[in-house]
């Protein structure tokens, strides 16, 4: 059985950074692609960013030029370095793993963490 544990997440101001890390236990992440997903309070779980065992990696347009997702396979760990944080990036987020092609759908992810909280302030 795998567990995943984030970590990271914090109180910055806008325009801060902020570095999450995703960890892996009882498993290695192998070939899964491995996504981050924020879920802000009253909304629904949604897509930030995900990266493949290849290292190909994928962006929601919110984020994209802002957040960088990155994988240490010998760590067993993915990292998302946030850069340039708004008010907006606020929620907790969320790691997952999938072994499925539709890496942007939080449908087809398992083994999710518990969440750690990001709060940017104006």
């Amino acid at each position: 059985q795998r567990q995943l544990v984030e970590s990271g997440g914090g109180l910055v101001p806008a325009g801060g950074s902020l570095r999450l890390s995703c960890a892996a236990s009882g498993r290695t992440f192998g070939t899964e692609t491995v996504g981050w997903f924020r879920q802000a309070p009253g909304k629904e779980r949604e897509f930030v960013a995900a990266i493949r065992w290849t290292r190909s990696t994928y962006y929601a347009d919110s984020v994209k030029g802002r957040f960088t997702i990155s994988r240490d396979n010998a760590k067993n760990t993915v990292y998302m370095q946030m850069n340039s944080l708004k008010p907006e990036d606020t929620a907790v987020y969320y790691c997952a793993a999938t072994a499925s092609v539709l890496v942007t759908s939080k449908s087809q992810y398992r083994d999710w963490g518990q969440g750690t909280q990001v709060t940017v302030s104006s």
